[in-house]
Order: structure tokens, then C-alpha cells, then sequence
């Protein structure tokens, strides 16, 4: 069998290499991803708790204006509801800033993965090539030996020849 070495060795390297940062790419996208759907749960688990305080004052109002409480207190309690109501505002625009940084990540984490398939593909097309590229250099391998063997059957031949007839003219 010849010694050549693969021709597109080092190409195979670069592909296999560039391979690998697109897997550790896709592993940081992955990661990526799971912080912010935990931060988007744990946004939300605040807004939930900003709302459910918002219904409870407001249930404590409705309480206070149906005892006929006094118009102070009552007051009072609707200024406070509208803190709660800017707190619940703010606490959603950041739910829906993290739903946008969720969404973000996940199409990153797709591009990663697409990145990811093609990397695979150029890979594995360079396996196959370099199996293919085998097999033709091993036929080829087996032709020159054939061709060799020809050679020197002919040069054997000719020697025999050579021989009898330097036998004859004795």
C-alpha cells in the first residue's frame, strides 16, 4: 500500500476543530438559554406576588368602603393602590424584557444548532471522502503491483529465453 498521506489531512483537522467550537457554541447557547428561562420564572414569581398584593389591597378597600370607613384612610388606601399598580406595571415590563431575552436566546441557541448540523455534515463528507479515497489508492496500490508483477514475469521470461538459447549455442 502507498505512504501517501491524505491530501486533504489538514483540511480535516480544520473541520473537525471548527466542529468542536460549534458544539462547545451550542453547549454556552444551551446554558444561555436555561439562565434566562430561570430568570424569567423567577420575574414572573415576582409579578405573581406584586399581583396577588395588589388583590389583596384592593379587597382590603372594597373591605374599608362597604364598613364605611373614614374618607382619609380611604384615601389613604387608593394612593397606596397606585403605588402597587406602578410597582405591578414595572414588574411586567420586566417579565415581557425577559420573555424578549428568552426568545433572544432561543434563537441563538437555533442558529447554534443549524451551525452545529453543518459542521457535522463537513465532517462526516471529509470521513466518507477520505474512505473513498482509500479504496481508490488501495485499487490503485493493486494495479502497480500488477503492473510489477507483469514486469518482471516478462523480464523472468526473457532471461529464460535468453538462457535457453545461450544453451543451444554451446
Amino acid at each position: 500500500m502507498s505512504l501517501e498521506k491524505y491530501p486533504l489531512e489538514e483540511l480535516a483537522k480544520i473541520k473537525v476543530r471548527k466542529f468542536e467550537q460549534a458544539l462547545k457554541l451550542f453547549e454556552e447557547k444551551t446554558a444561555r438559554l436555561l439562565e434566562e428561562e430561570e430568570k424569567l420564572f423567577k420575574t414572573e414569581e415576582e409579578r405573581n406576588k406584586c399581583l396577588e398584593h395588589k388583590e389583596a389591597k384592593l379587597n382590603q378597600l372594597r373591605e374599608a368602603l362597604d364598613s364605611g370607613a373614614k374618607h382619609a384612610k380611604i384615601e389613604m388606601m387608593k394612593n397606596y393602590l397606585k403605588v402597587v399598580k406602578e410597582e405591578l406595571k414595572e414588574k411586567e415590563r420586566k417579565v415581557e424584557s425577559q420573555k424578549r431575552e428568552v426568545e433572544k436566546a432561543e434563537n441563538e441557541l437555533e442558529e447554534a444548532k443549524k451551525n452545529l448540523f453543518q459542521k457535522k455534515k463537513d465532517v462526516e463528507k471529509l470521513k466518507i471522502h477520505k474512505t473513498e479515497w482509500k479504496k481508490i489508492e488501495a485499487l490503485e496500490d493493486l494495479r502497480k503491483e500488477a503492473i510489477e508483477e507483469d514486469e518482471i514475469g516478462s523480464v523472468r521470461h526473457i532471461f529464460k529465453k535468453k538462457g535457453q538459447k545461450g544453451a543451444k549455442n554451446d
